[in-house]
């Protein structure tokens, strides 16, 4: 390939170099910030071969050209634009300035999120694995595998333990990434988090039969009773006393000076923040989490197979706005409070709505006869089923539309599915095939009849539907 003629023709399709704000690259896009995204010539981006697809998210407007063509093409647009190499996370934060609030509060959550995944991942796939020796009749008939083997019952105990860290202190993992997104210091944030889920607090999980028990232990500072309640598993709170936390710090170091800053400011800012998270800040804020919570959970059950259906159908529309990533902060509470949700619904319903888009993707690989489409329909479709949509959506489906519309057609019908039989994942992971390791053991098999269902849909109405479109040769 000749990549310095790409990016060339790159520069010049997106509005030329004086049209570019940012640029970086990741695995298999390039990452553009453009002052004004109506100067972009689609038309052109469509016809360059290198280009798989293109599509616009979080500020940025994205150029798929797939892994190892990036990185080549990158160092030419470097060159040819002027403009120096910068890091992805350099351009999410020039790329947030072209964010509405709206927009601007899901890219905070994501920033916050994204980084404590793993851990997260970690301890619900323990979680799964813990089921696996304690499940009756999942291996053995009529026994679980401790019952049969009681050999294993301190390897399953201690699994379990390992499993239930990351959200007995998720208020840890929370309280640094948090701080850090909102520019205090993220160690302070840790500290915070270590506060809310004391051991001489009472036991967040516990906080509801205490109460109605009358037996909840408090503080009585100068007449004042403040509750002496923990806040394991939450989510809401830490958030908002992180924020505080930050802002707090922030104003103190304005003030303070230099010679007293290293040693008074921390203190304020810890003694100061607590406070106002056992006061005020937590009392409120865990209602808010708890509510939003149970009212989920709610619609989860009370709509049915009628309301999961209407999840699967939007599902992919709201990929497109980015909405999504909001559903991260709510998954993490329903994993945390596993013991009382049974799981989160959204990740099997995501996983369906994947698999919707890479059957229809694949099923455009079958019937087109333009080259270029089939060569990003063969990739992109296997990748869209094994959890990774972008190039699917936004290469194929999206702009044949056809397809887009097959696909969240089968989304619907298979959560639609998978509600009616209340599957529910564990631990959050790819939604597609690979997430069958983080779904419940008891909702593995109509997670999998559900995969088939959004596949074959998916599939089979968009070959009916290619047949009444033109732009398909």
């Amino acid at each position: 390939m000749d990549y310095a003629k790409i990016a060339q023709e790159v520069v010049e399709a997106v509005g030329g170099k004086e049209n570019i704000v940012a640029a970086a690259h990741c695995a298999t896009r390039l990452r553009l910030v453009l002052k004004d995204e109506g100067n972009v010539n689609q038309g052109k981006l469509d016809n360059m071969d290198a280009v798989k697809g293109t599509f616009s998210t979080g500020g940025q407007y994205q150029v798929i050209l797939g892994p190892g063509i990036v990185n080549q093409v990158y160092k030419e647009f470097t060159a040819v634009t002027g403009i120096m190499e910068m890091s992805t996370e350099d351009v999410k934060d020039a790329g947030a300035k072209n964010l509405n609030l709206f927009q601007q509060f899901v890219k905070v959550l994501s920033d916050i999120f994204v980084p404590i995944i793993p851990a997260i991942v970690a301890g619900g796939l323990l979680i799964g694995l813990n089921n696996i020796f304690t499940a009756p009749s999942l291996v053995i008939a009529g026994k679980s595998l401790v019952e049969a083997y009681p050999q294993a019952k301190d390897l399953a105990a201690m699994i379990n333990t390992f499993a239930n860290a990351a959200f007995v202190f998720l208020p840890i993992l929370i309280g640094f990434s948090a701080a850090k997104r909102f520019g205090g210091n993220p160690f302070l944030g840790a500290t915070l988090g270590m506060i809310m889920v004391h051991p001489d607090l009472l036991n967040g999980w516990n906080y509801g039969s205490s109460l109605a028990k009358g037996e909840i232990p408090a503080w009585n500072i100068f007449g004042f009773a403040i509750e002496k309640v923990g806040y394991q598993g939450t989510v809401i709170p830490v958030l908002a006393a992180s924020f505080i936390m930050a802002k707090i710090e922030q104003s103190l170091r304005k003030i303070m000076p230099s010679a007293l800053d290293n040693l008074l400011t921390p203190l304020l800012t810890v003694f100061i923040t607590g406070i106002l998270t056992f006061t005020v800040v937590g009392p409120i804020t865990r209602s808010v989490g708890n509510l939003l919570t149970e009212v989920l959970v709610w619609l989860y059950t009370t709509g049915g197979f009628i309301g999961g259906g209407v999840f699967g159908l939007l599902y992919a529309p709201i990929v497109i706005t980015g909405m999504h990533h909001s559903f991260i902060a709510v998954e993490t509470q329903l994993l945390a409070n596993i013991t009382k949700t049974g799981g989160t619904f959204i990740f099997p319903i995501a996983a369906m709505s994947n698999v919707a888009q890479g059957a229809a993707t694949l099923a455009v690989f079958f019937v087109t006869q333009n080259s270029k489409m089939k060569s990003i329909a063969s990739a992109a479709g296997i990748s869209a089923v094994l959890g990774i949509t972008e190039p699917a959506m936004f290469g194929v489906n999206l702009k044949l539309k056809y397809p887009f519309i097959a696909a969240i057609m089968g989304s619907a019908i298979a959560s639609a599915y998978i509600t009616f039989y209340k599957t529910l994942a564990i631990a959050l992971g790819a939604a597609g095939v690979p997430g069958i390791i983080s779904i419940r053991s008891d909702s593995v098999l109509h997670y999998m009849i559900g995969m088939i269902i959004s596949f074959i849909v998916a599939f089979g109405l968009t070959i009916v539907l290619s047949k009444k479109y033109e732009n398909v040769k």
